[in-house]
């Protein structure tokens, strides 16, 4: 019986061991773990949601690397679309922390509803528009006065009520008294974009698009630039949102707009 008890205790000790040192390990293992759940948290970028006009998108596509290099902790989103649906977008309440338009016009419209911090807002670049022909099937024209309906079919601009360029382009038309002549030759682009691969595409003979936007095809050849007079000052405003939760972040990248490096991106894609 002495023995049977000796053997009971030896196992009874074996077994309280274990225990022992898994208490003492524990809090070593939930210290490892609350020290990785912090790391992930501290390294969580912010995203910033740039709703910008088409015509800055190469631009903008440039400045991206830059800027995240000098902003580790932000993460840049573009939203890209003509100014006057990217108003109607941030009406509605779609998710934007800046918004950069190629018009006055469109930035006023949000200001007036209260839907950009005011102070923010602030023009970083400046445009014109360009009469342009696909490069191989150019049309014998060398300015904007020889536009005739009877030598075009079909002519790209944008369209006028959401899209800046084709304000401006109409503007110009009804100078040159050319806008209702041409009415039944036009073929609206929903952006300035869409404008230029009509002609590029050859599915339009000529349109209007900005000096910026012809700069970067090597399928359309400038006509003519459109004498600053005949149209309202093509200026490009930004703001920070009225809703956006990133305020610190989205100044910091209005600010890069106009830095050194943001002026010479501008100039290289034809800005002014």
């Amino acid at each position: 019986m002495m023995k049977k008890a000796w053997h009971f205790l030896f196992l009874l000790c074996l077994l309280m061991i274990p225990l022992g040192c898994s208490n003492g390990e524990q809090p070593s293992t939930t210290s490892s773990k609350e020290s990785n759940t912090n790391e992930a948290v501290s390294s969580k970028k912010t995203e910033l949601i740039i709703s910008s006009a088409a015509s800055l998108t190469d631009a903008l596509n440039e400045l991206e690397n830059s800027f995240e290099s000098k902003h580790p902790n932000i993460d840049l989103t573009y939203n890209f679309g003509s100014s006057g649906k990217l108003v109607q977008q941030i009406e509605q309440g779609a998710p934007a922390d800046v918004f950069l338009s190629a018009s006055k016009q469109d930035m006023d419209t949000l200001q007036e509803k209260s839907l950009i911090q005011e102070e923010s807002r602030s023009d970083f670049a400046k445009n014109e528009v360009v009469l342009i022909t696909n490069k191989d099937h150019s049309l014998p024209l060398s300015s904007f006065e020889e536009l005739s309906p009877k030598q075009i079919k079909h002519f790209a601009i944008g369209e006028p009520e959401s899209v800046p360029v084709g304000r401006y382009t109409k503007e110009v038309l009804e100078h040159l008294k050319l806008w209702a002549p041409l009415q039944s030759k036009l073929v609206l682009g929903s952006d300035v974009r869409q404008v230029l691969t009509y002609v590029e595409s050859g599915n339009a003979d000529a349109g209007v698009v900005y000096s910026s936007d012809a700069m970067i095809s090597d399928k359309v050849k400038v006509v003519a630039a459109a004498k600053p007079e005949w149209h309202e000052p093509i200026i490009y405003p930004g703001a920070v949102t009225s809703n956006s939760k990133h305020t610190k972040e989205a100044q910091a990248f209005l600010t890069y707009l106009t830095s050194k490096e943001g002026k010479e991106v501008f100039t290289k894609y034809g800005f002014k």
